[in-house]
Order: structure tokens, then sequence, then C-alpha cells
């Protein structure tokens, strides 16, 4: 079973894209949702995202993942929605506790920036493989590349470190411990003492990791070392101009 954060393969127009163009998009999407205070825009960007996700097959994976945020959503709007005591005050609660008509309006913004800032990065990492991203960051970027290499190693190790705690937790499972259970406390106190074979086991890759890197020249590797050659096609620059589109848009929805 694949994570949100896995590449799938493909030859849709979003695969072909240089890797620079879709971290460009990607990034767009995310400032235009934090420039603009506009609900319905925000709301057409998370529906831009979808429809990306379509093109690129993979839009089951990308309604999983919203569904999973709208979850997470729910608890901030709820905390959130307490804390903005300004405006015509809609409902009042025990503990000297108000919602308001702006606290309702500004919750519901911070939340649809949350989906919309969240989901073109896990878009971006599905369609973009880890060394070419590596490779634009370094070249084009002129990011060294020992950072690029610790933000791309990071990015791999974080769905292999969730299946190496799914495993531990199925083995606790088989040995008739519980973990289901509904009592939060109880739930956190089981799942602690499985934070040390996490921790050995992710020492051990990491180790096997570094070992491999040092083998194959790590430390000599330059900005020109890379032989692939990223081109930009016709969709780069029609992605571009959408953008460009969509910085102003949200400049002057304001």
């Amino acid at each position: 079973m694949t994570g949100v954060l896995d590449y799938v393969s493909g030859n849709s127009l979003l695969h072909r894209l240089n890797p620079l163009t879709k971290l460009i998009l990607a990034f767009t999407l995310c400032a235009s949702c934090f420039v603009t205070t506009q609900h319905l825009l925000i709301l057409g960007i998370i529906t831009l995202n979808l429809g990306l996700a379509a093109i690129a097959g993979i839009i089951r994976r990308s309604i999983t993942f919203l569904v999973s945020l709208l979850k997470f959503s729910l608890i901030l709007f709820t905390i959130q929605v307490f804390f903005v005591p300004q405006g015509t005050v809609l409902l009042r609660l025990p503990l000297a506790l108000t919602v308001t008509d702006r606290g309702i309006g500004f919750s519901l913004l911070f939340v649809l920036r949350f989906l919309a800032a969240t989901m073109p990065l896990t878009l971006m990492l599905s369609v973009t493989q880890m060394s070419d991203m590596a490779n634009v960051l370094t070249r084009y970027l002129h990011i060294p590349y020992k950072y690029t290499f610790v933000l791309t190693t990071a990015m791999r190790f974080i769905p292999l470190f969730s299946a190496e705690m799914t495993g531990i937790i199925e083995a606790q499972i088989a040995r008739g411990i519980e973990f289901d259970t509904r009592n939060f406390v109880k739930k956190i106190r089981l799942l602690l003492p499985l934070c040390v074979p996490l921790l050995v086991s992710s020492v051990r890759k990491i180790e096997g990791g570094a070992i491999s890197a040092e083998l194959r020249g790590f430390n000599i590797r330059t900005r020109t070392s890379a032989y692939k050659q990223y081109g930009f096609i016709l969709g780069d620059w029609g992605v571009l101009l959408v953008c460009v589109l969509l910085i102003i848009a949200a400049g002057l929805y304001r």
C-alpha cells in the first residue's frame, strides 16, 4: 500500500513537466491561498488541486488525503473559533466562551488555507521522483547538494518509518496487546514503548544510507554531477502562465 508521499509512475502531463515547473506550481498554489482572503477563491484552489490530481491519475489518493485533512481540520476549526471574540455574538457557552460571526469567518478561512496549502506539496511529491527534485534544486536553484540530500532523504524515510511502525504494532497485536482501545491515555502509554525499537531500526537504516552515500562519492558531488537534463516543453510555459494569473487573481481579491 502506497503512502501519500510515495511517487506514482505515469505518463500524464504533470509527470512530463519539468520538476522546476512542478515546484513553482506547488509553491504558487500555496502562496495564493495566503495572499487572498476570499473563501471562494481558496475553494477554487482546492478544486484545482483535485483537477490536477485527476489529470495525474491519483484522484483517489487525493480524495482520501483530503478526507483525512478534513477530520483534523474540524478539530482546528472547533478550537480556533473560540479565540476570536470580536464581532457579533452568535452563541454563548459556559466558561465565558463565545462564538462570533468574525470568529466563524476567520476559522473557516484558516481551515481552507490549511487544506489548500497542504494538497499541492503532496501532489508534487506524487508526480516527481526524489532524484529529479534533488537535481533541480541543486542545478537551477544553486542549493548545495548536501542540503537537498538531507531534504529528499527525510522525505524518503517518512513512509519507511510509517511502515516500520505499522509492522511493530502488528507484531504487538499478534502478542495479544490491544491497540484498538478508545482510551486516549492508555493508547499513548501503549505506543510510547514502541518508540525504542523504532528508533533502533531508524538508526540502522540511517547508518546504512550514510555508508551507501559515502561509497557513491557523496563528498565529491557538485552542481554539474547530474547527468540528466531537464528541458522545458510547451506545457511548462502554459503552467507558468497559469501561475502568474493565479498570483494576480489572489492579489486582486484580497
